[in-house]
């Protein structure tokens, strides 16, 4: 079985990053959002510019690194390129303080995993 980001070729990846095993910052996390800043130019490499136009309004890392099929890892490399030269901002989602917001309740959040294993 072939899963999208996970068996994809090591040379592949290993060029796609220039050799990087990790992002030049600690900005990205799965739910950070990135907006496009500027448009591709001319000899960007393929997934950059990809990334670019697909995140025209704010997307998640999560979805760039599904859309892409690549491993999340790969696409923090990739985006923390791009936030180097100013062509993406990040946006992290909008939190109250720990303390001000109630826990979710448990059973919900059971009702919400049976609801998704059912999809």
């Amino acid at each position: 079985m072939i899963r999208p980001g996970r068996d994809d070729d090591p040379d592949r990846l290993y060029t796609l990053t220039g050799g990087r095993s990790r992002a030049g910052t600690d900005a990205f996390d799965l739910v950070t959002l990135v907006v496009s800043e500027s448009e591709p130019t001319a000899g960007m490499q393929s997934e950059h510019v990809r990334i670019l136009r697909m995140c025209r309004s704010p997307t998640a890392v999560v979805e760039i690194a599904a859309e892409l099929r690549l491993p999340v890892t790969i696409v923090k490399i990739l985006l923390s390129d791009l936030l180097a030269t100013d062509r993406v901002t990040v946006r992290h989602p909008s939190t109250l303080a720990a303390r001000d917001v109630a826990p979710p309740d448990p059973r919900l959040l059971e009702q919400v995993l049976v609801g998704l294993r059912k999809l």
